[in-house]
C-alpha cells in the first residue's frame, strides 16, 4: 500500500531536517508518495500569505501532512502558520510525548509523558486588539464546553488505547473560575465515563512545580490551549530538550506531524542541527498510518545511534564543541544504517 503525504519542508533548518526525517522514513521500505508543499514567509510576495489555499487542500485531500518548523515573528507581522493550520483544518488535539532517551542528558531517568492539549480557542489563538494605542492591549479568552469536552475525551481514549493508567486535567480554575472552571467541570464529568482509568487534576502552577520535582507521578496530562504550549516544553526540557520531542495536530479525519522545536535561522543551511525530533515525527505519522512496525523500527533505530554516541549531533555529546560530532545528514544516515 502506497500512502500519499503532505511534507513541508518550512524554512529556517526545516529542509534539512525534513530531508532527513524522509530518508529515514523511506529507508523502512514503506512507501509513501510525498507531496511537498511549501510554506512561509518567502511566499508571501507571491501569494500574499505564508500559507496558500492549494497547501491547506492539499492536507485535506491526503488526510495526513508532516511538517518542519516555520518561522513566526515576534511582535509584528503575520500570525503563526501552525495555528492557522491547526484552525482551518480543525487539529484540535496536540499530541506531545515526552519520554527519556539513554544517551540523552538529562537530570531524570524513565520519564515517559504525553501532553495532550487544546488547540483550536483560548488565550493562544491570538484574539487581541489595541484598546489605546501603544498604551492599552486585550486578548480575548474563549473557552467552550465542545472543545474542553472532545480534548478530554481524546485524551482518555489516547490513554485507552495506549494502555496508560492515569489523566490528569490541568488548570488555572481557583482564580479563572468561569473559564477554566468550565474546562475542569467539563473534564470531570468525561472522566466519569472511563472508570478503568485514573482522573485527577492540578493548578497549573502547581502541576508546573510537581512535574519538575516528581515527573514520574504523571502520565496523560489534558490542558487548554496556552498551558499545553508552556508545559509541553517544560516536559520536553525533562527529557533532553526540543531536540529530541516529536509533536502532532490530529483532528476527527487529518493530522499533521511537526517537531516542537522552531526553525532556528542563524543554523540554515550548516548542516549542524539535531533531526531526531522530526525523525520521531516520523515515527508518529507511520504509527498513525498503521505502520506500526515500521515506527517501532526507526525508534530503535534512533534509541541505537543516540546511545552509541558516536554520530550524532553537537547537542548530544557530552560537551557541544566535541570535534568528533557529526552534521543533520550523517546522524540521519548512521540512523537509516540502524535500520
Amino acid at each position: 500500500m502506497t500512502h500519499t503525504v503532505t511534507l513541508i519542508p518550512g524554512d529556517g533548518i526545516g529542509p534539512e531536517v525534513t530531508d532527513a526525517m524522509r530518508r529515514v522514513v523511506d529507508a523502512t521500505g514503506v512507501a509513501i508518495d510525498w507531496d511537498v508543499q511549501e510554506a512561509g514567509a518567502d511566499l508571501i510576495a507571491k501569494y500574499g500569505t505564508p500559507l496558500p489555499g492549494h497547501v491547506i487542500e492539499s492536507i485535506r485531500r491526503n488526510k495526513v501532512g508532516i511538517k518542519g518548523p516555520v518561522t513566526t515573528p515576534v511582535g509584528t507581522g503575520f500570525r503563526s502558520v501552525n495555528v492557522a493550520l491547526r484552525q482551518a483544518l480543525d487539529l484540535y488535539a496536540n499530541l506531545r510525548p515526552a519520554k527519556t532517551i539513554p544517551g540523552v542528558a538529562s537530570r531524570y531517568e524513565d520519564v515517559d509523558l504525553v501532553i495532550v492539549r487544546e488547540n483550536t480557542e483560548g488565550l493562544y489563538v491570538g484574539i487581541e486588539h489595541e484598546v489605546i494605542a501603544g498604551e492599552a492591549a486585550e486578548a480575548i479568552r474563549i473557552i467552550t464546553r465542545r472543545a474542553s469536552e472532545r480534548i478530554v475525551r481524546f485524551a482518555f481514549e489516547y490513554a485507552r488505547t495506549n494502555s496508560r493508567k492515569l489523566v490528569t486535567a490541568v488548570h488555572k480554575a481557583n482564580i479563572l473560575k468561569i473559564t477554566d472552571g468550565l474546562f475542569l467541570r467539563t473534564a470531570q464529568e468525561v472522566a466519569a465515563r472511563y472508570p478503568d482509568i485514573a482522573f485527577n487534576d492540578r493548578i497549573i502552577d502547581n502541576a508546573c512545580m510537581q512535574l519538575v520535582q516528581r515527573p514520574h507521578e504523571y502520565d496523560v496530562l489534558v490542558m487548554p490551549n496556552l498551558y499545553g504550549d508552556v508545559v509541553s516544553d517544560l516536559c520536553s526540557g525533562l527529557v533532553g530538550g526540543l531536540g529530541v520531542t516529536p509533536g502532532a495536530n490530529i483532528g476527527d479525519e487529518i493530522a499533521v506531524f511537526e517537531p516542537v522545536h522552531g526553525s532556528a535561522p542563524k543554523y540554515t543551511g550548516q548542516n549542524k542541527v539535531n533531526p531526531t525530533a522530526t525523525i520521531r515525527c516520523g515515527a508518529l505519522m507511520l504509527r498513525h498510518l498503521g505502520e506500526v512496525g515500521a515506527a517501532e523500527r526507526i525508534e530503535r533505530a534512533v534509541a541505537e545511534v543516540i546511545f552509541a554516541g558516536e554520530r550524532v549531533t553537537y547537542d548530544l555529546k557530552p560537551t557541544r564543541d566535541d570535534p568528533t560530532a557529526v552534521g543533520t545528514q550523517e546522524m540521519a544516515e548512521a540512523i537509516v544504517e540502524a535500520l
